[in-house]
Order: C-alpha cells, then structure tokens, then sequence
C-alpha cells in the first residue's frame, strides 16, 4: 500500500506566497536532477515569487496539508498562436509514481479551459522520461513530433525529446 493509499486526501489549489520554500525545494530538484526540465538555473524564493506570478496560472497539490508538487500554465507562443497552452509539472520525488502527476495534469487541463485556451501542447517531453511518456499518452496527449537529441541531460548526453498536443474541451 502507499503513502497516497492511506492518506486519501489530495487536492490542487492556487499556490500561496507561504508555499514558495516548499515549492522552490521541489522544483529544484528536478531542475538539479536535470532529466526532465530544461532549465539549469535554481530558484530562490525571491526568484520563484516572480517566475510562479508570471504564468497564466500556478497550482500546488496537497497531501494532508503539505505541498507534494505543483504546475504551471502559460500560453506556449504568443499573438496569433497565444491559444495552445503549455505547461511544465513537478512532484516531490518520494511521492513520484503515485498518481500526484496525474492529478496535476488534470487539473492543468481543467484550469486551461477555464482560461480559454483550445489545446495544451508540451514542447520537450524527454524519451527516457518515461513516466510522463506513459501519463501523457493515457491521457489523451498525442505525440507530434520528435526532435532529435533536443534535450541535453545533466551528463552532457544529448536525448530525443517529443512533442505532445492535446485539445482542452
């Protein structure tokens, strides 16, 4: 059984300048990880502040009460292309593989809608990341594209990633 199995109560809200630490930690993480996120500079809470109040809109999830992950959402392109949405997800990594991405994809989707996107497309989905490969695809998501060794890993090898589309309804 789980940590998620016993502990049922989850949920994703709007992020609160009190959840930045937490989200910092787990943001970095990837990042430092650096399998998945494009990005090679960490936050500080000062740089997350800005960086979260930029995007079109930012969501953390809860487990009993503690950030366990968090996404955001923002137009992929602007002007005439400013109606596909992307976004980017983190999960604490204790807590990877129990179904938190999910719920953090869903809610994306939700949320999209709600701010008048029509599609959410995700522009550097890493082949050996497996598990999002895997949750995009049960979702609905379509691969569209793959651009070779477009995505340089924290060893300095150069992967494939893959570009996923989805129409929010």
């Amino acid at each position: 059984m789980s940590v998620l199995d016993k502990i049922s109560v989850k949920m994703t809200r709007p992020y609160r300048e009190e959840d930045l630490p937490a989200m910092v930690d787990i943001w970095n993480a990837v990042v430092t990880a650096g399998r998945a996120f494009p990005q090679e500079d960490l936050l500080d809470v000062d740089t997350a502040r800005e960086f979260f109040a930029a995007q079109s809109h930012t969501a953390v999830a809860t487990l009993a009460g503690r950030i366990v992950g968090l996404y955001i959402l923002h137009p992929n392109n602007v002007g005439r292309c400013g109606h596909v949405a992307n976004a980017s997800y983190a999960v604490a990594e204790r807590l990877r593989g129990h179904g938190l991405g999910q719920l953090l994809v869903e809610d994306s989707l939700r949320q999209a809608a709600k701010l008048g996107f029509r599609g959410l497309q995700f522009n550097a989905v890493v082949a050996s990341n497996a598990g999002a490969v895997a949750l995009y695809e049960k979702l609905g998501f379509g691969r569209v594209g793959t651009v070779p060794g477009g995505f340089r890993n924290v060893e300095g090898v150069y992967e494939d990633i893959h570009l996923y589309y989805r129409p929010v309804e």
